[in-house]
């Protein structure tokens, strides 16, 4: 299965601390915790006798930090040994062999969130989660906003993500308007690292949170995830703001999904709560839009017991569509 093979993002980074953490993962249930900042993900299960190892506790040791199983005080340890038992409340003269170990999945911080692979590919284009430089670059500031469930799967999200033509209709007023429903869909291309769209334009009443007028926006958009993508704004000569905006998102189902938008600013002088406002508008403006799309799953051509017919503003998500075809995404299409 392919998207075992992908980076998801499961939590917003900040929310790990000191105690462990519960998430599921394609219906894998996983226990994350930290080890002197590293993150790791193991199966929420203790190898013991199988309880949640998300409700023991992360200890201090003079070896270094340890996850203790809440059922009977097996240490579990951090480090290059980690998963691997190291004490046994109970024998505690007993040396745990290789066995007596957690199973360990790859888990990494990345632009706010955290991330996990449940298996290794042999795709080197998707051996890292998604690149979005700018919200790792000091110079701009990062808000990452959300979680947002939403009753869709993550397919359909990415392609309301990159379709410009609705602005003008389920965001009126903010990112387009009825009298400026025309787009530019720009140039596609499609090479090993995604999709990449230049020179896409559209009208925008209001291009960002403390905008004071209206411009055409130019929109460079990378899709270098099936479940990702990242716009880049560019508005009117002379105006400092810029701003990029990733989607990131963790399939949850076919018809469910859990996503964060991370969103880099440079000379944006709008407050971080300001923006998380802005960006908790307009998704709550595309909410039951793309929750109401039936089928939920992205018919691209598999199995789809119904078509959908394209116009000429959907030469993206047309190519997008062909992107998840050639890569064999099953979650989340038909």
């Amino acid at each position: 299965m392919l998207e075992k093979q992908l980076w998801h993002p499961v939590l917003d980074a900040h929310a790990l601390r000191d105690a462990p953490i519960a998430v599921t993962l394609l219906g894998e249930p996983l226990v994350l915790w930290r080890d002197h900042g590293a993150v790791h993900a193991w199966a929420d299960r203790c190898p013991h006798r199988g309880a949640r190892l998300s409700l023991g506790r992360v200890l201090t040791t003079v070896n270094g930090p340890r996850l203790e199983c809440p059922y009977h005080g097996w240490q579990f340890a951090g480090g290059a040994a980690a998963g691997q038992c190291q004490h046994v409340p109970a024998a505690p003269d007993f040396r745990p062999p290789a066995g007596h170990a957690a199973q360990v999945f790859e888990a990494c911080e990345r632009h706010g969130l955290v991330w996990v692979r449940l298996q290794a590919g042999a795709d080197a284009a998707l051996a890292e989660p998604p690149a979005f430089p700018e919200a790792d670059d000091p110079a701009w500031r990062r808000v990452v906003c959300g979680p947002y469930a939403v009753a869709t799967s993550a397919p359909r999200l990415v392609e309301n993500f990159l379709d410009l033509s609705h602005f003008g209709f389920v965001h009126e007023g903010w990112l387009g308007e009825r009298g400026h429903a025309q787009v530019q869909t720009g140039q596609v291309t499609e090479g090993a690292q995604g999709l990449r769209v230049v020179q896409a334009r559209a009208w925008q009443p209001r291009a960002y949170a403390e905008a004071e007028g209206g411009a055409w926006i130019d929109y460079t958009y990378a899709v270098p995830h099936p479940f990702a993508a990242v716009l880049r704004k560019e508005a009117r000569e002379g105006d400092p703001v810029r701003n990029a905006i990733a989607l990131f998102i963790r399939p949850d189902g076919d018809g469910a999904c859990t996503a964060w938008f991370v969103m880099a600013t440079h000379n944006d002088p709008a407050s971080a709560e300001s923006l998380v406002a802005f960006q908790d508008a307009v998704f709550a403006q595309d909410r039951p839009v793309v929750e109401s799309q039936q089928p939920k799953a992205l018919p691209i051509g598999r199995t789809a017991p119904v078509t959908e017919v394209h116009g000429p503003a959907d030469r993206v998500s047309s190519a997008y569509r062909r992107y998840l075809q050639r890569l064999g995404i099953a979650l989340g299409t038909l």
